[in-house]
């Protein structure tokens, strides 16, 4: 039955399932009954009573509702949003909007023209309201100007709305209607969000009535976490890595919930207090968002996993001592220490509004594409639903796929530079896809390695300001380089490897004990290791980073930090008081429906977490010391919140890695099965603490009971501990040639590399050889990191306003990271895709970036990883190749590692047959 046909007097209960009375801060406020709204069908004319029509045209499209085919069919939050517009007076959009422009003053994630705009709109109250006071006619005639349609909604039709060209010439920041426009962007902000992306993928309202945690989210979340745990595992130290990620998941837990919901028996069980349905129902939005959220939380690969590859494998350090049990609680320990102090940052990066991590949005938009259905639309003339959208584009991704990775492999390193002149050295040492620094404008064909920094989901700022900060590194390593910097020239320029004096490979064992601790009569044999051109300025960076990004973030966001602190210690100090207390954004509010986690819960698992640590250096030859373990822990806390604060407004951080190495190696010389120990806890408590907090936060968008996503986090983290030791284990004894070059399926392991090379120069060798004779000028980028803060706050705070709100110098420098092994190639054709959909397209037509934008990352993501699979046991884990021009042109000459690989010959040009420190003189 049509809307407009139903009788009169139903139509107040229709409208009362949507909204209630009371304020924004009221929990009420922001509730609906979805199961009661299927049945009835709400069209224009039944909404927003003090409206006129064309005021309610121009709602619609101001929450892009425009390209709806039919306006006596509204969406729920279409009809949630215009009741609240109706009903919201001038005084409380006014409160509304003060605060919002106080603080989101700098906030580079909101729009300048739509902060411009409200303040626009705030600062005509109330001396200028006179001018902006239009009659019905102006305002329509302004509203026709600017392409939103004029139209009579008449009793018994169907209306259409006219899509305008584009979002710019929409009129949604020129001023018609004052009255109607306040209080449309207080309800936007009061009653959703004040970010585009978050309103794209999220809803104004709550349904508590949904159930969340239910026996069918048990029963995939665990067996989707043995599989997806498994896969990431087992092609984590590839080289692209590939994985398994949670958009991926999504779309195979999607057929197997509507399954479950099928075939599962509609009873309830009895297991003592608690009454268990099986089967409460369809499938719905917030069970596919948990079932993913269970799955999601041990997506990534353990931190750890480097720390048992360079115990266990030979190559390293050998360590067979290093078996299930010490594996066991070295996983247990780090990953339930990060999971304590997710408790901790709830406050800094789940409730407020600022921390809007962009990087959980294409989850979140593959949710709501897969479980909410949505009414048929024209956007800019798109009229596919996101499902649709999604599907088609995985097929093409999972076609397409097949071409770079192993049908045409050189559109995946299109090094097509290189091909000139295969063996020029200094050509390819620049442009150079494996072995250069990959200064080439088209570097790619392949979207495993266009997304490599999540082109479509990392805002556009952030890209631009890391992409700067590649090409400053790209010019500081070639001029350490040609210089011969420090020795530099004898070695291969982009690269993480360690090698010794003669320009080999650099063996650990050679310079160790049986304990694995540094002997000083070997040494002055051997001598110290050495780094690359690239690896030198990466760790120069990471060294000046720490100190600029401790002083900088406080200083930008010393207030919020300062309040969020105080209220963790009243949360201490008062255990009955809420957590929500301090909050009141939209999402927040209606998150205080459902029972909360207490901090002291959070406190427990972090002290069970580190008796494990305590056991397992007490029991095993690990050789760590049990303050080592605290020391971790303490460092954590001073730069947790900063740290997680640029990511959950960035899309980018940084791990705590090189700073705990570098203090630790100072405070336990020549000792580096400590440094691993420690720098395991060090860097996999803030990792896996921001992983937990970003399934927090997806799970407040979504409105997941907090007691329940506590639950399936633990239980998952669980389950996936012990298979991703098994999976390591596998890997280590069965496949040849793991974590070395000769690899044949790309096991080259990058990050165990890196791991290794660590803690052999700052955990064997030391930092006191380090600074003190070998690389001395690495101790001055302290000092260095210490001051750039100072010129970068004042501009910040005094530059050109439109500049320095993007200008985010912690990106720049973080940009400067990449290298060893990675190189620009990785990021420049992701700078493209991210020009075209974070800037263009989310300027220009922002309806249909908010519709399909997430969508296809998604989407491309999944057909990467299921093509991937796929491929790789087809025809590459029993070794088919497929051997010619297209597959074998990107590894000629210096990039497939013949012919001439470093500017200088240590054999020919190095003094004695070697460089360095003369024997006798090393430091």
């Amino acid at each position: 039955m049509a809307a407009n046909s139903e009788p009169a007097q139903n139509k107040g209960e229709v409208l009362s399932h949507i909204v209630s009375v009371g304020s924004r801060t009221d929990i009420d406020a922001h509730q609906v009954d979805l199961t009661a709204l299927a049945s009835h069908e709400v069209a224009l004319e039944d909404v927003a009573s003090g409206l006129s029509s064309d005021q309610k045209y121009y709602v619609l499209k101001r929450l892009h509702f425009e390209g709806l085919e039919t306006l006596d069919e509204l969406p729920v939050a279409a009809t949630f949003m215009l009741e609240k517009v109706s009903s919201m007076s001038i005084e409380e959009s006014l409160e509304v909007l003060k605060k919002y422009l106080k603080e989101h003053d700098d906030d580079v994630n909101i729009p300048t023209e739509e902060y411009d705009f409200i303040e626009k709109l705030y600062n005509m109250a109330p001396d200028e309201l006179a001018r902006a006071k239009f009659t019905e006619k102006d305002s329509l005639s302004a509203v026709n100007e600017k392409g939103i349609a004029q139209q009579t909604i008449e009793k018994g039709s169907s209306s259409d709305l006219i899509t305008s060209t584009s979002d710019e010439e929409a009129g949604h920041y020129e001023i018609f209607d004052w009255d109607l426009q306040i209080r449309t962007e207080a309800v936007m902000i009061a009653y959703h969000s004040p970010y585009p992306e978050v309103r794209s993928v999220t809803n104004p309202y709550d349904d508590t009535q949904l159930p969340a945690e239910t026996i069918r989210v048990y029963i995939l979340g665990i067996i989707w976490t043995a599989v997806g745990t498994f896969i990431n595992q087992f092609f984590a130290e590839r080289q692209p890595g590939i994985s398994l990620g949670a958009p991926v998941v999504q779309l195979l837990l999607y057929p197997s919930g509507e399954l479950l919901a099928r075939i599962l028996p509609k009873r309830k069980i009895k297991l003592w207090r608690w009454s268990i349905d099986l089967n409460p129902g369809p499938w719905n939005y917030k069970e596919q968002m948990l079932s993913t959220i269970f799955y999601s939380i041990s997506a990534g690969t353990p931190y750890v996993s480097y720390n048992i590859h360079v115990q266990r494998l030979p190559h390293y350090y050998n360590n067979q001592w290093a078996g299930w049990g010490y594996q066991i609680l070295l996983i247990l320990a780090t990953n339930f220490m990060g999971f304590g102090f997710a408790g901790i940052l709830r406050k800094f990066a789940v409730y407020p509004v600022r921390a809007m991590w962009p990087t959980i949005l294409p989850t979140l938009a593959l949710n709501r594409a897969l479980l909410q259905p949505e009414k048929k639309a024209n956007i800019n003339g798109w009229t596919i639903s996101r499902y649709s959208f999604f599907f088609i584009a995985f097929s093409g991704s999972f076609l397409y796929f097949w071409f770079p990775n192993y049908l045409f492999e050189a559109l995946s390193y299109f090094n097509w530079i290189s091909w000139i002149a295969p063996d020029n050295f200094h050509l390819n040492i620049v442009t150079g896809f494996v072995g250069g620094l990959g200064l080439n404008p088209i570097p790619t064909f392949d979207w495993n390695i266009i997304n490599w920094n999540l082109a479509l989901t990392v805002p556009f700022y952030s890209q631009v300001n890391q992409y700067i900060g590649t090409l400053i590194g790209f010019i500081c390593i070639i001029g350490v380089y040609y210089s011969n910097y420090l020795w530099s020239a004898y070695l291969p320029i982009n690269t993480s490897t360690l090698y010794n004096n003669k320009g080999q490979r650099y063996d650990v064992n050679e310079v160790v004990n049986e304990r694995s601790l540094f002997d000083a009569a070997k040494y002055e044999v051997v001598g110290p290791p050495f780094y690359s051109a690239a690896n030198l300025i990466v760790y120069g960076s990471f060294i000046a980073l720490y100190p600029f990004a401790i002083i900088y973030e406080v200083a930008l966001n010393y207030k919020p930090m300062w309040l969020a602190l105080k209220n963790l210690g009243s949360s201490f100090r008062n255990f009955r008081r809420s957590t929500f207390e301090g909050f009141d954004d939209p999402h927040t509010v209606m998150m205080r429906n459902y029972k909360e986690v207490a901090d002291w819960v959070f406190l427990v698992v972090l002290v069970i977490a580190i008796v494990f640590a305590i056991i397992c250096v007490k029991v095993y030859p690990a050789e760590t010391p049990v303050w080592g373990i605290f020391f971790a822990l303490g460092i954590n806390f001073v730069f947790l919140i900063p740290l997680t604060a640029i990511l959950s407004t960035t899309g980018w951080t940084f791990g705590l890695n090189v700073l705990v190495q570098i203090i630790t190696g100072y405070a336990i010389p020549g000792n580096g099965l400590a440094l691993n120990f420690i720098k395991a806890l060090g860097y996999n408590i803030n990792g896996q603490a921001q992983n937990y907090i970003t399934d927090q936060k997806m799970a407040h968008y979504v409105k997941i009971p907090p007691r329940s996503l506590f639950r399936c986090q633990m239980l998952s983290l669980f389950l996936s501990s012990f298979i991703a030791l098994a999976v390591m284990n596998f890997m280590i004894d069965n496949v040849d040639n793991y974590c070395t070059p000769q690899s044949n399926q790309k096991f080259f392991c990058p990050s165990s590399n890196v791991f290794f090379s660590a803690s052999v120069l700052w955990g064997v060798i030391g930092p006191r050889k380090v600074f003190g004779g070998l690389y001395p000028i690495l101790q001055w980028c302290f000092l260095l990191g210490a001051l750039l803060p100072i010129p970068c706050i004042l501009f910040k705070k005094y530059g050109p306003k439109k500049i320095a709100k993007y200008f985010q110098p912690t990106l720049i420098i973080g940009g400067m990271l990449i290298y060893a092994p990675y190189n620009l190639s990785y990021y420049t054709a992701g700078l493209y895709a991210s020009f075209a959909f974070m800037f263009v397209i989310r300027k220009r037509y922002e309806a249909w970036w908010e519709k399909y934008n997430y969508v296809l990352s998604g989407a491309l993501d999944a057909g990467v990883a299921f093509s991937s699979i796929i491929i790789f046991f087809s025809v590459q884990y029993n070794e088919k190749p497929l051997s010619w021009w297209g597959n074998n042109v990107s590894f000629q000459g210096f990039e497939g590692g013949y012919g001439r690989q470093r500017l200088m010959n240590v054999t020919e040009e190095a003094p004695e047959g070697y460089f360095g420190p003369r024997i006798g003189h090393f430091p």
